[in-house]
């Protein structure tokens, strides 16, 4: 079976589950319960333990995150009262025979779900669906017994599951590969990150984490929890031992790197220490600690160096891809950079020196079978599919709603370039990953060095520009998929395509005048030549930051085409391209003219004058431009002035601090 990069690029023989079964009232199978209520609130589901305690604070903790979900303005009364209806606790197997979907979450004890397998397949139908939610014990141990093996795999959550993205999907050898495909499309369906991995011990991500762990406590002979938590600090948001504290990790490492020293070496066996503490002295995220330089340097060391020589190991034997080991690390385990990215800033030399290090400290560790910049030849942000001789490019940043960086930018113009000129390739579908965000914007972590330098903003805009510039000249056709909104600089990539489809509940917005600042890689510009009876809309967009909908976008001829879903959408972006074959219209050269401003009206959250005026002029001058290119620079020069207004400080600042902006003393 071919399997698509996008996951929802798949097409489901099976519905969203209708009535779900999760076994295990502890500590994750009640959160694993609440995502899928949240994301499916029709579905009825049961919890199952074999402690009526259990059972009832299993059901009292939905009613207690679905109530501060309101309170906190993250779900209405509407949804909060369908999560908490059609649900079931109960200690009879007997109520879940009709599941088309188990899910045992009980503790990590091989026996122990081996017995729980038995009962339920002999309850439940034999095409329903069977999945673990171990975080170490292969699926080939664990269903071995069962009659109906190909429906059952595993299905790794990683803690807060109501919340963490994150799940790993384990192939293994009696799986069924259309089993695994439909878990791929309805994790992404609702709201996760599905990454597939082999069937190993510890599969993939608890390879990372555990032995992360591990060699923080051999390393206690040279530091303390203290020491090594503050030195951590540079690579994950919480060290090792204030994670194990949180998780009450101890016996969960003991037993999962016992079991991969059991099956691939000494070197994996668990620091024994494990075993003669409960609690580790430690100091929250955050916290400055002092490390003398040589400790740090050894700690640091140990530190990358288990990073890197786990994650070669997982290349070099294919446990998973290169991208979902970054993402993944990135999305479960809290960590600032993926190990591949790690490897790739240190350089390598560097990379060469601490992996020889490990080597010494640490016999028997997995070196690297290849060369080492082998290990950084993928696509870390973007998923590439042929459908129809057209190459569907998903945009993959599902931490930042897909949000543009210098990274992703350069990934969507590489792959561009590889195929454009390839007589086999018809043209592009741009869409994001999942069902919420075609693209939020662009990341502004950039934005505070450039405050208050005109032509450093200015060159950054015309910089993030290579893509769009590239996009306008080519004669092939680049439609956009809005899957879900399109925010600021993502909107401003939308408007380039030659074509822009969208699913009803798509939204458009440039928002970029709620912080100070000014859309300026081409909102000011494209807009007004490519849709001139819609200026008074975009007028609005840009200067109130209004939210356009989908269909009303569609009523202006924006967009070209609507969709129910996304299966619908990708297939009439697929269509638009092959239509728009040797047709492909440019963007209108020459003076445009355009509505005149309207009034501004009050605004439930006042915005700068001063920039709304910038805006203005930029729109006005822009369209009086007599190419283009002069027009696109009249936009890269509005962005410079308004980074150096002081609405711009305060609008950048209050979004790093989470906080609304005030520019009633900024003008």
């Amino acid at each position: 079976m071919n399997s698509p990069a996008n996951p929802l690029l798949h097409t489901p023989t099976r519905a969203l589950p209708a009535r779900v079964a999760v076994i295990g009232a502890g500590t994750i199978g009640p959160d694993i319960g609440y995502y899928l209520k949240s994301a499916i609130p029709e579905l009825t589901l049961y919890l199952v333990d074999v402690d009526q305690a259990a059972v009832d604070a299993a059901v009292q903790r939905f009613h207690d995150y679905a109530a501060k979900g309101v309170e906190r303005g993250k779900m209405n009364e509407k949804l909060a009262a369908a999560v908490t209806q059609n649900l079931h606790g109960t200690l009879d197997y007997d109520d879940i025979a009709t599941c088309d979907w188990v899910i045992e979450a009980a503790t990590e004890d091989l026996d122990l779900k081996r017995r729980i397998f038995a009962r339920v397949e002999a309850l439940v139908a034999p095409d329903a669906l069977i999945t673990s939610n171990t975080s170490s014990l292969p699926a080939a141990r664990i269903f071995s017994d069962l009659e109906h093996k190909g429906r059952a795999t595993v299905t790794h959550f990683f803690a807060p599951a109501w919340r963490n993205p994150a799940v790993e999907v384990i192939r293994w050898h009696a799986g069924d590969p259309a089993v695994l495909e439909y878990l791929r499309w309805l994790f992404c369906r609702t709201g996760k990150v599905p990454l597939v991995t082999a069937d190993v011990a510890c599969f993939m991500l608890d390879r990372i984490f555990d032995n992360w762990c591990n060699e923080s406590a051999w390393l206690l002979d040279r530091a303390t929890s203290v020491e090594i938590d503050g030195t951590a600090g540079e690579f994950v948001h919480a060290g090792p031992f204030f994670v194990l504290n949180l998780a009450h990790g101890n016996p969960i490492i003991t037993e999962t790197n016992t079991l991969q020293a059991d099956e691939e070496g000494e070197h994996y066996r668990p620091a024994p220490v494990f075993r003669s503490v409960d609690r580790w002295i430690t100091r929250a995220p955050g916290e400055r600690v002092e490390v003398p330089a040589q400790t740090a340097a050894a700690v640091r060391d140990r530190l990358l160096g288990i990073l890197f020589s786990q994650s070669v190991d997982i290349l070099d034997r294919d446990i998973g891809s290169a991208a979902d080991l970054d993402l993944g690390c990135r999305l479960a385990l809290g960590f600032r950079r993926g190990p591949l990215e790690l490897m790739q800033a240190a350089g390598e030399a560097d990379t060469h020196r601490i992996l020889e290090r490990l080597g010494r400290e640490r016999p028997g560790m997995p070196m690297p079978r290849r060369e080492l910049p082998q290990y950084q030849r993928f696509l870390r942000h973007v998923l590439v599919d042929d459908l129809d001789r057209v190459k569907i490019i998903t945009l993959r940043r599902p931490q930042a709603l897909n949000a543009l960086h210098d990274e992703l930018t350069d990934e969507i113009l590489e792959v561009i370039r590889t195929w454009e000129n390839d007589s086999a390739v018809a043209g592009f579908v741009i869409t994001g990953y999942g069902e919420r965000a075609f693209c939020a914007g662009a990341d502004i972590g950039r934005f505070p060095e450039m405050l208050g330098d005109a032509a450093k903003s200015a060159r950054y805009a015309r910089d993030c520009s290579r893509l769009l510039v590239h996009i306008d000249a080519m004669k092939k056709p680049v439609v956009a998929a809005l899957n879900g909104m399109a925010l600021g600089g993502g909107l401003e990539l939308a408007i380039r395509c030659h074509a822009l489809l969208a699913v009803r509940a798509a939204w458009l917005q440039f928002p970029e005048i709620t912080l100070g600042i000014v859309p300026g890689i081409g909102a000011l510009v494209v807009p007004y030549r490519r849709w001139p009876q819609a200026a008074a809309t975009f007028h609005g967009m840009l200067r109130r930051a209004d939210r356009l909908s989908a269909g009303k976008a569609h009523e202006l001829g924006i967009i070209a085409a609507l969709a129910d879903d996304y299966a619908g959408l990708i297939a009439a972006a697929v269509a638009c391209v092959h239509d728009l074959a040797g047709r492909v219209a440019g963007i209108a050269e020459g003076a445009v003219d355009i509505a005149p401003f309207d009034a501004l009206a009050a605004n439930a959250q006042p915005l700068s004058r001063e920039v709304i005026a910038i805006i203005e002029q930029a729109i006005r001058d822009a369209a009086a431009a007599p190419t283009l290119a002069d027009a696109l620079e009249i936009g890269y020069r509005a962005f410079g002035a308004s980074a150096c207004t002081a609405a711009a400080r305060e609008g950048i600042s209050a979004f790093e601090q989470r906080r609304a902006p005030d520019f009633s003393r900024s003008g």
